[in-house]
């Protein structure tokens, strides 16, 4: 009997490190013989910008953690250092101040992605949960990372969040005291924040991250019309509707990688702080436990969830309805895949109720991302009570809403 040569057989250097590891074969596997739909338009940028900015986070992460002390005595002034004494200290502290910012930015897109395209449903239902964990952990990384700077703002939002937990019955106050480490946000809430800043969240996200990717690759991406690629082949087993993602998508992000660094360099050199929305003003003042800032406000991208918080009536004098309802917010995304019923993946054949519905859901998010961070007033609380209503509603008018409607034929093809 013949034996067949291996056509991927490598030889030299290469040759021997695939010996040893699966070097060519992660390559083939995972970008030149991955095939990916021929369609993606823009929105597909995302996935690509959030590893991106990932990199960045963790690259300025582990330098900036070798100049900062983690002591409510010294955090400000060692962050003061950075940004006035180090070389280029300022430039890497915005780019990851500011990194965060832009870290939420596509991650929000990148899921709003996946929302009107159904990339949530069958086969993708663990990859979205991997999703939504990475948003979880990313939530927490940036709230820990948001306190570290020990100004003003950061000490009083932590003092807020950690006070959420005293609306447990019964055990509240003692998990408070626990988790801060004292009676009050002091030295301990600090140490602890930063081994999870720095330590344990950066390796769970990337982690997620892997499993995320990985799960992708087993299942395939999804694309703007909804249609499953693998059920066209060739006769050599390529999906007639699919391309390789290396050379074409890979050159393709670099694009927007381009159009992406323009806007994040842009903002790091002439307006890092964002006029107050990416750093807030009381934030450049060292913590005082004694003097309270005129309006406590989470960074922008808690201010839809600080929203919600705020405007669900307090029971009996405790804020615990308050927050409830700003966690089921978050869990609620992880259930997607179960509470849309339709059939129809890709909003582009599904119906105008539908469509409208989920327009005026991100419309609705971004109003109560805005409100969040806005002082408390009479129009500003019934705006956020009603996007909160509307909020869960969307979710839940998914079980039913495609009865309502007609949709349209969905190709078998996916198209140009």
């Amino acid at each position: 009997m013949a034996i067949v040569p291996n056509p991927y057989k490598t030889t030299g250097f290469l040759g021997w490190i695939d010996d040893r590891f699966p070097l060519t074969k992660l390559w083939r596997d995972h970008l030149t013989e991955y095939y990916a739909p021929k369609n993606f338009n823009f929105w597909y940028y995302f996935g690509s910008l959030a590893m991106l900015v990932l990199v960045n986070q963790l690259l300025t992460g582990i330098w900036l953690a070798m100049h900062y002390k983690p002591d409510a005595a010294l955090a400000f002034g060692s962050v003061e250092y950075i940004m006035r004494d180090v070389p280029w200290g300022n430039i890497l502290r915005y780019m990851h101040s500011t990194g965060a910012s832009m870290f939420f930015v596509v991650v929000y897109l990148h899921m709003f992605r996946g929302l009107i395209y159904g990339s949530y449903k069958k086969p993708r239902e663990l990859i979205w949960i991997f999703g939504c964990l990475i948003f979880l952990v990313l939530m927490a990384e940036g709230f820990a990372g948001y306190v570290l700077p020990w100004g003003q703002m950061s000490y009083w939002g932590a003092n807020v969040i950690f006070n959420l937990f005293g609306t447990i019955p019964v055990v509240g106050p003692d998990i408070v005291v626990w988790i801060q480490g004292d009676y009050i946000p002091a030295d301990a809430t600090l140490n602890r924040l930063f081994s999870l800043h720095v330590v344990l969240l950066p390796f769970a996200l990337v982690g997620l991250v892997i499993a995320h990717l990985i799960a992708l690759h087993e299942v395939g991406s999804n694309n703007p019309d909804g249609v499953e690629i693998k059920k066209h082949k060739n006769e050599n087993g390529v999906p007639l509707d699919g391309i390789p993602f290396h050379p074409y998508y890979t050159v393709k992000d670099v694009v927007g990688v381009v159009v992406f660094l323009i806007i994040f360099v842009g903002l790091i050199c002439f307006a890092p702080d964002g006029g107050g929305y990416l750093l807030e003003k009381p934030n450049f003042q060292e913590a005082n436990p004694l003097v309270t800032p005129e309006h406590i406000a989470p960074a922008w991208y808690f201010g839809a969830f600080y929203a919600m918080l705020r405007a669900t009536p307090s029971m009996f004098g405790s804020a615990l309805p308050g927050v409830i309802v700003m966690f089921a917010a978050v869990l609620i995304l992880f259930f997607l895949p179960w509470l849309d019923k339709n059939p129809i993946k890709s909003i582009r054949y599904k119906g105008m109720i539908t469509r409208v519905t989920t327009v005026v859901f991100g419309i609705v998010y971004m109003m109560l991302n805005y409100l969040g961070m806005q002082a408390p007033t009479d129009l500003g609380t019934l705006l956020s009570q009603i996007g909160t209503v509307y909020y869960f509603y969307f979710f839940f008018s998914l079980l039913f809403i495609h009865k309502l409607e007609s949709s349209r034929p969905v190709p078998e093809r996916v198209t140009a």
